[in-house]
């Protein structure tokens, strides 16, 4: 098991509880998906693994966080990216003042590589082509896709052995959307690269999911492989907004968020 959250709290200026006892476990080679609705706790878990929650006054005050059998809650984000894990944040976070290739080349120094960080580069480009033609355009005028497409390519240059993705398709049209996890499924397969998956796009992400986890209030409320999850009853109802028959149904249809007992019970 390449990562292992066991039974952590969260909380933020020492009064505000987020996380409550969350645990959950990430395969080597694997792409797994975490669920949620606005609020669940999904982004605060990520950044609980990659150690961000530090300068939001935030701190993980119970259980522990395992990456290859170490243990790294506590340990300082920058030491984290060194030892493989890299966050992707919500927002396609460029820097939009530089060009494609130079947002591209600040994901190279974590490593410090010479010819070799070229030779990644040129790994990035094969999987974005469209980067590599617009690598001399100013970041800040390129498309949400090319922006999504370029945070995930800057964070493959740092050599990741798992990637933590923030909800990856806010924001871009379905086909984006859809050509954007074609490609986060091929650097699973062909570079072997472990991903944990926040997404409110249910469908997507089980898509691609080997295992899926949802979360409630700071805690899992249903697990199990991403086909089960998937045709689960509640996670058709209140995330593919289907009814019991397959046909599609309104959000504004489901009053309200089903608690563990009746996860389990379906």
């Amino acid at each position: 098991m390449l990562l292992q959250v066991n039974n952590i709290q969260v909380i933020y200026e020492k009064v505000i509880m987020v996380l409550r006892g969350l645990s959950l476990e990430v395969p080597e080679k694997s792409i797994v998906a975490l669920l949620g609705s606005n609020g669940a706790g999904k982004t605060t878990t990520l950044k609980a693994i990659s150690g961000l929650l530090k300068p939001e006054n935030g701190e993980v005050t119970q259980g522990s966080i395992m990456f290859g059998g170490e243990r790294i809650d506590g340990k300082e984000s920058a030491g984290i990216v060194r030892i493989g894990i890299t966050q992707i944040m919500e927002g396609r976070r460029v820097f939009e003042e530089l060009t494609v290739e130079e947002n591209l080349r600040t994901g190279l120094y974590v490593k410090k590589e010479g010819k070799g960080g070229e030779r990644n580069l040129e790994m990035v480009y094969h999987y974005f082509p469209v980067l590599k033609a617009r690598r001399k355009t100013v970041s800040g005028y390129c498309s949400g896709g090319e922006q999504q497409m370029l945070v995930i390519g800057r964070a493959l240059l740092t050599q990741p052995k798992l990637l933590l993705l923030d909800e990856p398709s806010l924001g871009l049209a379905p086909l984006v959307a859809q050509e954007v996890f074609e490609i986060i499924e091929r650097i699973n397969r062909e570079q072997e690269t472990a991903i944990l998956v926040v997404e409110q796009n249910a469908q997507l992400a089980l898509s691609i999911a080997g295992y899926g986890y949802v979360m409630e209030n700071g805690l899992i409320v249903l697990d199990g492989p991403a086909a089960e999850v998937r045709e689960n009853k509640n996670v058709k109802e209140f995330y593919l907004g289907m009814n019991e028959r397959g046909e599609q149904k309104n959000y504004r249809d489901v009053k309200h968020y089903t608690r563990k007992k009746r996860w389990f019970s379906m």
